[in-house]
């Protein structure tokens, strides 16, 4: 009668072992580097939610008679300059409405400029920078600085 083999001979553990690795060796530096590519995504978000906020003051605001130096955008009042947020708390901050995953810095103009940081990690190489309309009808800057080397 034959005896069943029962569990794993060391030869086939070691060369379990040794593929895993192998296999950990090539994996861990590509999921490393995931951060600072979400960091970078998450920064360039907000330049876009940055023109789209600007460009949805600035519709009420011609929808309203090209007068009124602010507007209300879902119950928050965004204060305007020439037809579009400041870089203000009050201006292009309330619009955005919701900016808790980055550190807002402001700067009095003229113009007015604000600066966001993600809060994971506040460098310079990783933010974008609001600076308001410096003249009638005419769109703020939104500049963005990001690179995932320095994110």
């Amino acid at each position: 009668m034959r005896k069943l083999q029962q569990g794993f001979t060391l030869i086939e553990l070691v060369v379990v072992i040794t593929i895993l690795g192998i296999l950990a060796a090539f994996a861990i530096p590509r999921f490393a580097s995931l951060d600072a590519n979400a960091r970078a995504s998450a920064i360039s978000g907000l330049a876009g939610s940055m023109r789209s906020a600007s460009a949805l003051a600035h519709s009420l605001y011609l929808a309203a008679g090209n007068a009124p130096s602010s507007v209300t955008m879902e119950g928050t009042t965004v204060a305007l300059i020439n037809g579009y947020p400041t870089g203000t708390a009050a201006g292009i901050t309330a619009a955005l409405q919701d900016v808790s995953s980055f550190t807002p810095t402001y700067a009095v103009g003229p113009p007015t400029t604000a600066t966001y940081q993600n809060n994971s990690n506040l460098v310079n190489t990783c933010q974008v920078l609001y600076t308001a309309s410096t003249a009638a009808n005419t769109a703020p800057v939104i500049t963005l600085t990001s690179s995932t080397a320095g994110c």
